[in-house]
Order: structure tokens, then C-alpha cells, then sequence
């Protein structure tokens, strides 16, 4: 059963019947639970998504947050909302129970921060960056520093950032300016400030740990010379917390997200602000990146969030609101008005949104898999593979996610009308709330850098060449069923077009025409992305149609009359349907495209670099 924040039954689809992630359970990782066990946890995180996060979204919109007195405040809803979610453990929910969580697996946190971020996005940011930090202390942290911050961070107690950018630096970390001076208590002395903090301070919690990029005196330049520190908003003091001359100079105006606070931060204006190193010195960059990878899937699903609920949203209304007759009697003036969702514009609108929606949580769910396979492998090979897959899919599982669940949100206004562009329905919020996603934790152009420039030379193409071919095995699949012999095509076509587009730029970055790859790298990762996503749904397709057939046949619908009769009075058998027609209409509206795409691509065009800046508009 649906409802207006995400499908319910494709999400199980995705998880038991594509990933099948049940046989996780065989593994000694994973041995002490079970489909029950998954399926309580889902529904206990659509209850509380449903009826206590989903209220709040609206009123913390509207409210915002406020700087009063340095201090800042949330809107008071979402107080309830967050001890709530707190309470149940979600955000520690795939920690280990040795570190106070519950040790699920990454497929099912995943599917319940799809469901949390449909629900409220700006509320979820505060507990999702404090997991990200806690992490990075559980791996990093000495044992004093795991106990007197981590365990309150998992449990909600206290709160987490990441602290990166600086006003003159932006996305170029290495150009930071934040000192630390070692103290003779082995202690730093922290100095600096940086904007652009996402949940940098509130008042859902007593204390907030931050994780401060910065430079020790001496360091090399660079990134090379930046280490990382954790810097409480409040340090220990015998058994007191006090200041920690951490200060809030302002929050951001922002397009969406309201209730989120981003906060600039002062560092040591009273030069009375102490950090504690976390790992080494002039490691900063190497440990935070572990912090990025996560908080870039978790970036990906706040795409998936927003377009799911903003598919569901257009799809009742085009069901509920009446305008025009159908197209066939359109010129008899009192033809009967009918459901939008019956003109051929909008349906066209809700199956791109619909295949685009459920290729992503296939990609999604898919990369958090990859995680857990990487903790049940039964050999360092099998771990290898699936640690590579993860990381050649991170950056296009951020990119395309925020990308494509933007303009799902898009087309939802669209659908809406006069009334989408109004506050009067939710999905002008989904649209404004979506937008940072592809702007931080990484521009979406910094992450295809980061695919073509690094994670295509790994092992020289070893990455991309392993799922090359898992993506050849699945089509050796789908080529074996007859049903679908018209929608392979164009996934084959696209497959093909992406591998020649990589050789091409294997070719270019040993040339002096190394720039080509750069220019392109953004054009090639929404290529990949499309590729990815379409092999997603494929992979759906050839699970679907089997399942459909097996409808079928156990409901002797041996004619077009009967089938289309089974469709229209049996649930499974139209879900199914459906699945097959995501692929159908991706394969032939997007990944036609991708020869075209490609020939763009690889067409040598340089004017981007070569036009003079004068030459652009003249001032």
C-alpha cells in the first residue's frame, strides 16, 4: 500500500526481490535477523515518518530557524519529532551494538532514511550529520574520545557537524586558513571560521561536537597539511560543560531547507576554543573523506527522498483533479471533465517521473547493498568487488540522484499547475528543498571530477571494468526473454556508447589533450548515470515480467482481453506491469538519447576553453 511519501511496494520490491537482501541473513554478520525483523523496522519508520515527521515539515518551513542572543533556535515541533526519532534508535541503526546501535543492515537504514527525508528533509539533517561525525571517531578516535562523545552521539544526546569551508576557499579545501596550535596538555588551540555549517547550532541538543578541518603550525601547504580535530560547542571540565569559545555570527537566508540551521562559526575569538586531534597529524583530509562518502549517499537519498514524495503527491492529484475532457471528444463542448492524469501530457510527465523515481532507489539501495556485502564477504575478493562497485558509484549516486530528483520535483509543480507554484500544496517545498543537494557536500561537478579523474584510473580502469561486466552478465540475461527483446536494445546501444566514451577519455588524459575529459566530466557522469539507472530498471524488468507471467498463468489470462482484465482487478499483477513499463519508457525516452549524448562528448568541441572571458558578455 502506497502512501504520500514514498511506495511502499516498490520499496520492498527493491529490497526483497531485486537485492534479495534476506540472504544476508545466511551470513554469520548478519545471522541474527530476518525478513520479520526487516519488515517491523519498516513499518515502525513509515508510522513515525507518516504521523510525527511529515506534520513538522510545513511548520519548520514557514518558521525557520532564529539567532537570538547567539543562540540558535529550532521551530518547537520539531523538538518532539527529534526525541522521537531518538528514542528509537534510527539514527544508530545500522552501528554496531558493540557501539550502542543495532547492527542492521545498510539496505534497510537506507530504505528508512528514503522514508525520513520524504518526510522532512530539513529535520533529518541534524541527526544524519551527527552519525556521519560519531562514525568517524568510532574509526579514529582514541577509546576516551569514543566514550565521551560518541556514545552521546548515537544516542541523540549530543549533536555533530562537518567543518570544511571557509569564506575564501569555497570547495578548495586546501586554501583553509583555520589554525591549531599544540598545546603543552597536548590540546589545540583552534582559530578560524567557516561557513556553510549544516545543523551548527540549535537547540535540539545540549552540546554539539564539531569536526574542524584545520592547520597545524608548520604543516605543509595544501591538503597535505590539514588535519582534523574534534571541537566541542561545550568541553568537559571536571564533571561541567563549558564554553568552548565556539561562536555562531550568523545564519543563512536560504531558497529551502528552513528549518536546517547553516550557521557561520567563529573559532577562538576569545582565544579560549580547544580541539582534539582525531588520528594523526596531516591526515585531516584522508579521515574527513571517509565522513564525505557517506554523507554523499546519504546526499543522494535526500534526492530520492524529495522526488518520491513529490511523485506520489502529483500522482493523487492528477488522479483527483478534474480539467477538460479526453482528448478524443475535446471538441464537444459539454463532453464530461476528466482526471488530468487521462491527457497524454501529464501521463507522459508522471512515467518519466515514475521511472526515473524508481530507477534511483534501485541505485540507492543498490550502493548501500554494496556495503553490506562488503561486511558478510566470506573472502577479501569478494569484499574487493563490492568495495569497488561502491566507490566507482558514489559520486553518480550522488550526482544523479540530486540531479534527476530535482527535476522529479520539477515536473511535480508542473503537474500541479497554477496551485504547484503556490504554498497551498506541498511540492513547491520539495522543489526549493531539493536543490542543495546537488550543490553540497560536493558540487555535482566536483564529483565528476572525482569519477573521471580518480575513480576511472583506479587499477588502470579496474573499477569500470568490473561493473562493465556485471552489467554485460545482466544483459546476457534479459537477451534470454523474448518479452522483452525490444527494450535490450537500447540498453545494449547505451552500455556500448558509455565504454566507448570511457576508452575515449583513457585515450585523452596520456595526450596533450587532457583537458577534453575535464570539460566533459560532467556530461559523462550524467551519462553514466543513465546507464546506471537504466540497468536498474532492467534488472527490475527481467524480475517483473517473470512474476507477471507466473499472474498470468495461475490465472489462466491466456488473451489480451483477460490479461488486461487481471491488470485492472489484481494489485500484484499491475505493480508488476508497471515495473516492466519503467524500463520500457526509460529505455526509449532516456538511454535512446545516449548516442547522441556520446557524440557530444567525444565531438572535440572547445570553445568553453577556448573563448576568451572577454568574449562571454561584455560588462
Amino acid at each position: 500500500m502506497a502512501n504520500l511519501l514514498i511506495d511502499e511496494r516498490d520499496m520492498k520490491f527493491v529490497l526483497y526481490e531485486q537485492l534479495n537482501i534476506e540472504e544476508l541473513c545466511e551470513s554469520q554478520h548478519y545471522a541474527e535477523f530476518s525478513r520479520e525483523m526487516f519488515d517491523m523496522v519498516l513499518d515502525a519508520a513509515t508510522k513515525l515518518a507518516e504521523k510525527e515527521l511529515a506534520p513538522t515539515n510545513a511548520d519548520g518551513d514557514q518558521k525557520g530557524v532564529v539567532l537570538e542572543n547567539g543562540e540558535v533556535k529550532v521551530p518547537e515541533s520539531f523538538h518532539r519529532a527529534y526525541q522521537l526519532y531518538c528514542e528509537g534508535g534510527w539514527a544508530a541503526l545500522p552501528v554496531s551494538e558493540e557501539h550502542g546501535g543495532q547492527g542492521f543492515p545498510l539496505s534497510i537504514y537506507g530504505a528508512t532514511t528514503e522514508l525520513f527525508v520524504a518526510a522532512n528533509q530539513a529535520l533529518l539533517m541534524y541527526p544524519g550529520l551527527t552519525v556521519g561525525a560519531a562514525r568517524l571517531i568510532e574509526k579514529y578516535g582514541t577509546e576516551a574520545q569514543q566514550r565521551t562523545y560518541m556514545d552521546n552521539m548515537y544516542a541523540g544526546v549530543w549533536a555533530g557537524t562537518m567543518c570544511l569551508t571557509e569564506p575564501q576557499a569555497g570547495s578548495d579545501v586546501g586554501a583553509l586558513r583555520t589554525k591549531a596550535v599544540k598545546n603543552s596538555d597536548g590540546t589545540y588551540s583552534i582559530t578560524g571560521n567557516k561557513i556553510f555549517i549544516s545543523a551548527g547550532d540549535h537547540d535540539l541538543t545540549e552540546n554539539i561536537i564539531h569536526m574542524v578541518l584545520a592547520r597545524v603550525e608548520g604543516a605543509p601547504p595544501g591538503t597535505k597539511g590539514i588535519s582534523i580535530f574534534i571541537v566541542p560547542k561545550k568541553r568537559i571540565e571536571g564533571e561541567e560543560l563549558v564554553d568552548n569559545d565556539v561562536t555562531t555570527m550568523a545564519i543563512e537566508k536560504k531558497l529551502g531547507i528552513h528549518a536546517s540551521a547553516t550557521c557561520a562559526l567563529n573559532f577562538g575569538e576569545k582565544d579560549n576554543c580547544i580541539g582534539y586531534l582525531l588520528g594523526e597529524e596531516n591526515q585531516g583530509m584522508r579521515i574527513m573523506f571517509n565522513m564525505m562518502n557517506e554523507a554523499r549517499l546519504a546526499v543522494g537519498y535526500q534526492g530520492l527522498g524529495q522526488a518520491s514524495a513529490a511523485y506520489m503527491y502529483a500522482l493523487r492529484y492528477a488522479k483527483d483533479r478534474f480539467q477538460g475532457p479526453e482528448i478524443s471528444t475535446m471538441k464537444d463542448p459539454v463532453a464530461p471533465k476528466v482526471p488530468i492524469i487521462q491527457h497524454p501530457d501529464v501521463r507522459r510527465m508522471l512515467m518519466w517521473m515514475k521511472s526515473v523515481t524508481e530507477g534511483i532507489r534501485g541505485l540507492l539501495y543498490f550502493a548501500s547493498y554494496c556495503g553490506d556485502r562488503i561486511h558478510a564477504a566470506k573472502t577479501d575478493e569478494e569484499a574487493a568487488k563490492y568495495q569497488g562497485f561502491l566507490d566507482i558509484l558514489i559520486p553518480v549516486c550522488k550526482s544523479y540522484s540530486s540531479d534527476m530528483g530535482f527535476r522529479v520535483t520539477e515536473l511535480a509543480v508542473q503537474i500541479h499547475g497554477g496551485y504547484g507554484y503556490c504554498r497551498e500544496y506541498p511540492v513547491e517545498q520539495f522543489l526549493r528543498d531539493c536543490k542543495i543537494a546537488s550543490i553540497y557536500e560536493g558540487t555535482n561537478g566536483i564529483q565528476a571530477l572525482d569519477l573521471v579523474g580518480r575513480k576511472l584510473g583506479v587499477g588502470q580502469g579496474l573499477l569500470f571494468k568490473s561493473i562493465a561486466a556485471e552489467t554485460g552478465n545482466l544483459l546476457k540475461n534479459a537477451k534470454k526473454n523474448f518479452r522483452l527483446k525490444d527494450i535490450v536494445e537500447p540498453f545494449d546501444e547505451a552500455r556500448a556508447q558509455l565504454i566507448e566514451v570511457t576508452r575515449y577519455f583513457g585515450l585523452k588524459s596520456i595526450t596533450e589533450d587532457f583537458m577534453t575529459p575535464i570539460l566533459y566530466a560532467t556530461p559523462y557522469q550524467d551519462l553514466f548515470g543513465d546507464v546506471a539507472v537504466g540497468f536498474m530498471l532492467l534488472w527490475q524488468a527481467v524480475i517483473a515480467d517473470r512474476r507477471l507471467e507466473e499472474l498470468y498463468g495461475d490465472a489462466k489470462a491466456d488473451t489480451p482481453e483477460k490479461k488486461a482484465e487481471l491488470l485492472r482487478t489484481n494489485r500484484s499483477a499491475a505493480f508488476y506491469r508497471g515495473k516492466v513499463a519503467s524500463a520500457e519508457f526509460f529505455a526509449n525516452t532516456v538511454l535512446s538519447l545516449a548516442k547522441g549524448k556520446a557524440r557530444a562528448i567525444m565531438s572535440g568541441e572547445r570553445s568553453a576553453i577556448d573563448l576568451p572571458e572577454e568574449s562571454f558578455a561584455l560588462f
